[in-house]
């Protein structure tokens, strides 16, 4: 009989949950800022709900926080950190924005050309660096991109929200929830690409097909605005962007050889983000001492919401906008999100405390103007970092480590097998359309994954049906962040936040309108290319 602790457990976590999905914020007093129960600070609100009610006790925290049956949270948190600083920085030096200008003057005056030739540039790029990096600097130019051509924003921001999140099932790497399947299942790392490769093909070509038919309307056939963009203007940083590049191709392919050696992969990715580190350091002295320009070059304010390594790219494409000649543009097809005269972000007026900073803030403000000016590789990497990962992944291993000391993996894993029978077939679109589904109801992709990757090894499933839910978990996880709610994952939350940064608000309800015929695609189609590849290679 399942016990109140037990059922108190499962309402805290889905409490949890609904906090991660709609955040709220507490009122206070005047003069305190309001509490907010949101993403990073609700899981850690439920742990303690949990811990005082007696319903977990230190040892299931520290589980959650070292790991068990092979999953290493530290792993992960490590590993992520490490290729997000060596991929984030190789994003300062101008290399994305290069590679956008490039692929901008290849596609020409042809807008679905153009269309297609980014779609390919962001699925490479995010297969290599992640879905993040790719998110943080090819939203932003996209965004400049299709205001100055005088382009609807929808069609090609949504397209690379979905190619980005797409192409993170390739490596091992790309995404969190990779980590946690290769660690919870067993997988090599060379073995996850082997299984991943054809279901991402599939996925990302019927995804393309369907966004063509869904903006058939919206994408131009000619661009009313083209001109030649020199991919050098941008690229603030050469020697930066090799260096960068070797750095963070070698940790790569070395993390797929040791995975054969079963070697933490942290121990590879760490040591060469360190490296990248000192590199960063040495490099930015060497350049301030010696007058040599360092980041954009270009006026960065000059659009809503513009960082410093973005002045640059700005000012080529204000450029483009220059000299071309000015067309009439329909309103509805050049502003489908809102600008920013319209957007939903409300300039806020300057708080009359501003010249009232105490000597200790005044003091800290300028030693960060001044190192920030000295080291701008590694400031501006620093706020972009994924820390809010580190609580809310913490978190989530220990609530779920919570639901298996309360009973609740097992009893999830006696109906699964109930369902599935334990065949091979059924566990994959039984634990594939849940994952997808899960995505949005578990607090982000890596909720879900952990939780089911601890139903799917409890269930006990036979070699083939555990390796064929491994494999579907993998595909799930990922186009299931191509969904309904931003907090799908933390690359929606991102998103979402850079695209307000910019002017842009983007409703939930237009958000899962877009996706929900892309990710109803790729779900059936990549399920289906993991059914057939495990009938191959079981078939015996």
């Amino acid at each position: 009989m399942t016990s109140g602790y037990a059922i108190a457990t499962l309402v805290v976590f889905i409490l949890s949950i609904i906090f991660v999905i709609q955040p709220v914020s507490i009122p206070t007093p005047r003069r305190i800022p309001q509490i907010p129960i949101n993403f990073t600070t609700a899981p850690i609100l439920a742990i303690a709900v949990l811990w005082a009610a007696q319903c977990i006790d230190p040892a299931v925290i520290r589980t959650g926080i070292v790991g068990t049956e092979g999953v290493k949270p530290y792993n992960i948190i490590i590993l992520f950190f490490s290729l997000a600083y060596m991929a984030i920085t190789l994003d300062i030096t101008g290399i994305l924005q290069a590679a956008a200008f490039w692929v901008s003057n290849r596609g020409g005056s042809n807008g679905w050309k153009l269309y297609f030739y980014f779609y390919v540039l962001l699925t490479f790029l995010s297969i290599l660096l992640g879905n993040d990096p790719v998110i943080l600097s090819g939203t932003a130019f996209l965004v400049y991109y299709t205001e100055v051509a005088g382009l609807s924003p929808t069609p090609w921001i949504m397209a690379e929200f979905a190619a980005a999140n797409t192409a993170s099932m390739v490596l091992f790497v790309g995404n969190p929830t990779n980590v946690v399947i290769c660690e919870g299942f067993g997988v090599k790392n060379a073995a996850f690409t082997a299984y991943t490769i054809l279901p991402f093909l599939a996925c990302i070509l019927v995804c393309f097909i369907v966004l063509g038919a869904q903006y058939r309307k919206e994408v131009p056939r000619k661009l009313k605005r083209t001109a030649h963009l020199d991919p050098r203007s941008v690229l603030h940083d050469p020697v930066g962007a090799w260096v960068g590049s070797f750095l963070l191709g070698s940790a790569l392919i070395l993390c797929l050889v040791v995975g054969f050696f079963g070697i933490d992969v942290w121990m590879i990715t760490l040591p060469f983000a360190g490296g990248k580190f000192i590199f960063d350091v040495a490099w930015d002295h060497y350049r301030y001492t010696r007058g040599i320009p360092m980041l954009g070059h270009g006026p960065a304010t000059a659009a809503v919401g513009a960082e410093p390594d973005e002045g640059a790219m700005v000012e080529a494409l204000q450029h483009m906008k220059d000299s071309t000649p000015h067309s009439s543009a329909d309103p509805e097809k050049t502003n489908s999100f809102p600008s920013d005269e319209n957007t939903a972000v409300d300039p806020q007026p300057p708080s009359p405390k501003t010249d009232s900073k105490t000597f200790f803030a005044r003091r800290w403000s300028d030693l960060h103007h001044r190192l920030q000016k000295h080291f701008p590789t590694f400031f501006t990497a620093l706020p972009r970092l994924p820390f809010a990962l580190v609580p809310f992944a913490f978190s989530e291993f220990i609530l779920i480590e919570a639901l298996a000391h309360q009973g609740w993996v097992d009893v999830f894993a006696t109906w699964l097998v109930r369902a599935s029978h334990k065949q091979m077939h059924p566990t994959i679109w039984l634990v594939g359309v849940l994952g997808v589904v899960l995505c949005n109801l578990s607090g982000t992709n890596i909720g879900a994954t952990i939780l089911l990757t601890k139903v799917v090894r409890a269930a006990a499933l036979p070699y083939q049906s555990d390796r064929a839910a491994a494999i579907a978990l993998a595909v799930a996880s990922n186009i299931g962040a191509v969904s309904f709610t931003f907090s799908a994952s933390l690359a929606g939350l991102l998103w979402r936040a850079i695209l307000k940064q910019k002017g842009i608000t983007v409703k939930q309800i237009d958000f899962a309108y877009w996706n929900s015929l892309p990710l109803l695609a790729m779900t059936a189609v990549g399920l289906g290319v993991v059914s057939a590849e495990m009938a191959v290679l079981f078939k015996s």
